[in-house]
């Protein structure tokens, strides 16, 4: 008896256990994606605290999902730059289950600033002064373009001429391709149907019955031919 319930239940392994997940969720940490390039981040769960649009295809760091908002970090705190919490809309995040290799754009941006010349004493060498900042993302007030950065523990706003240009991630693009192919392919498959389901059973059923008769040391019954 102990043989035969070794026997069904490897067969019960073989046919019923479901396959392995591809990919495992790290437990430690978790991300999501802004794939476009019309993700905000907002400083509450609210629409009315709009801060910036995040850098497409770059990643937040998931501090915990909601229905609505989900709460987030971006950056770390790696001089000059800082880490920033807050809030991305649900919706518009692609939530991963891997650890992105570059999950934040690290970007710095430099800015001419020109003095007025009002005369006086001096001879102008310093007409032209430079400042470097820490770029997060960027919006538009009106028709101007406006860049949220970081200048030592100070974020703010400055104007800007054109949107910044950066180097896009492709890992969030090539794993939005796979479940999109997964998905297509699912759906023409049609999943298991009902006669595959039924085939197996019948084959483990049979599978089955051939056990109970080896354990119980006899031969299966040879099937007979019968002519008219």
């Amino acid at each position: 008896m102990k043989r035969f319930t070794v026997i069904v239940s490897l067969l019960l392994l073989v046919f019923f256990v479901p396959p392995a997940p591809q990919r495992a969720q790290a437990a430690e940490e978790r991300y999501a994606a802004a794939v476009e390039a019309d993700v905000w981040f907002y400083a509450s769960d609210n629409e009315n605290s709009r801060l910036f649009l995040l850098p497409a295809t770059y990643y937040v760091k998931v501090l915990s999902e909601g229905e609505t908002f989900t709460r987030v970090e971006y950056l770390t705190d790696d001089a000059p730059y800082q880490k920033i919490s807050g809030y991305c809309r649900t919706e518009d995040l692609l939530f991963v289950d891997y650890i992105p290799v570059r999950p934040f754009l690290r970007k710095e941006v430099t800015l001419s600033y020109t003095l007025p010349q009002t005369g006086g004493l001096g001879g102008g060498s310093f007409s032209t002064v430079e400042k470097t900042f820490v770029y997060y993302g960027h919006r538009y007030e009106g028709d101007t373009l406006y860049y949220y950065v970081l200048s030592g523990d100070t974020f703010d706003y400055i104007p800007a001429e054109k949107e910044l240009e950066y180097e896009k991630n492709t890992d969030c693009l090539d794993y939005l391709a796979a479940q999109s192919a997964s998905a297509e392919a699912e759906k023409a498959q049609g999943g298991m149907n009902a006669s595959a389901i039924l085939v197996i059973c019948i084959a483990c059923a049979a599978a089955i019955a051939i056990a109970v008769l080896v354990v119980r040391g006899k031969r299966p019954p040879a099937i007979e031919d019968h002519e008219d």
